[in-house]
């Protein structure tokens, strides 16, 4: 059997913070794998100024309410914090969501940033190019794996780490050299051009491509009629998208992706 897990993006917009915290432990009773938010300071549809919570600070609730789900963000955002803060971050969250023996459930996403709003609102330099964002990313890595080897207690397990993005020539030399899991935002089709050019990058610093899991959407299509096919190009983590006001419609679809996995 081919092992494929199911991701649920909670988007935390337009929702109390009470809904989003029953919709939690829903997915986890349901079987989910991985629970995922994102780190903006706005919404990203619908009502621009709508309500909307920070993403860090709900990741450190996820890992003390949830005992079985793996967690993170899709992505967080490589410009908002000092590099060794944010390595010290995860690796706190990482030890609260630890459970006896068990090692703790943080994946560590991040990528370089786009959301200008963000940068403007909250007073970061957006940098002059998508180019320059990711050269601060390519710098802040290493600098994140040396703080994470540095810290006392470390991490209760290597954090993986999900690099999100498709960038031919910058973002997937990143994922070559840093990435547990490549999280793609592309079609079938481009996915797969995509997968030989990080294994190009991954030859290059003499690195097995096939140490990256795959992950990807379903986009706006039923895990049937796409997921098969995301199977054999080797996606093996698939992201479901549930937003507020009313969390039921996504819900559902996670129950026909989690439908669609047990019957592989």
């Amino acid at each position: 059997m081919t092992q494929v897990r199911i991701g649920v993006q909670i988007a935390p917009q337009h929702a109390s913070y009470q809904q989003i915290r029953d919709t939690v432990v829903e997915l986890e009773q349901l079987g989910v794998d991985v629970l995922f938010n994102w780190d903006h300071f706005y919404p990203l549809s619908g009502e621009p100024d709508g309500l909307h919570f920070e993403g860090w600070t709900m990741l450190g609730a996820w890992a003390e309410q949830t005992t079985r789900v793996e967690f993170g963000c899709l992505v967080t955002c490589n410009s908002y914090r000092n590099a060794d803060l944010l390595a010290d971050m995860a690796r706190t969250v990482d030890h609260i969501s630890a459970r006896g023996d068990d090692a703790g459930r943080l994946i560590f996403g991040i990528g370089s940033g786009w959301f200008e709003r963000d940068y403007q609102e909250y007073g970061y330099d957006f940098g002059a190019t998508p180019g320059v964002r990711l050269n601060a990313l390519a710098e802040a890595m290493p600098r994140i794996e040396a703080r994470w080897a540095k810290l006392n207690p470390a991490p209760t397990r290597k954090i993986p780490v999900l690099i999100g993005g498709g960038g031919e020539k910058k973002t997937l030399r990143i994922v070559a050299q840093h990435a547990d899991i490549w999280h793609s935002f592309s079609d079938l089709e481009t996915l797969n051009r995509k997968k030989a050019v990080l294994a190009e990058h991954c030859s290059a610093i003499g690195r097995d491509v096939n140490e990256i899991t795959l992950s990807a959407g379903f986009g706006q299509s039923a895990p049937t009629e796409v997921g098969d096919a995301l199977v054999e190009a080797g996606v093996r983590l698939f992201t479901v998208g549930v937003s507020g006001p009313d969390h039921r419609d996504g819900i559902e679809k996670v129950k026909a992706a989690l439908a669609w996995r047990d019957a592989l």
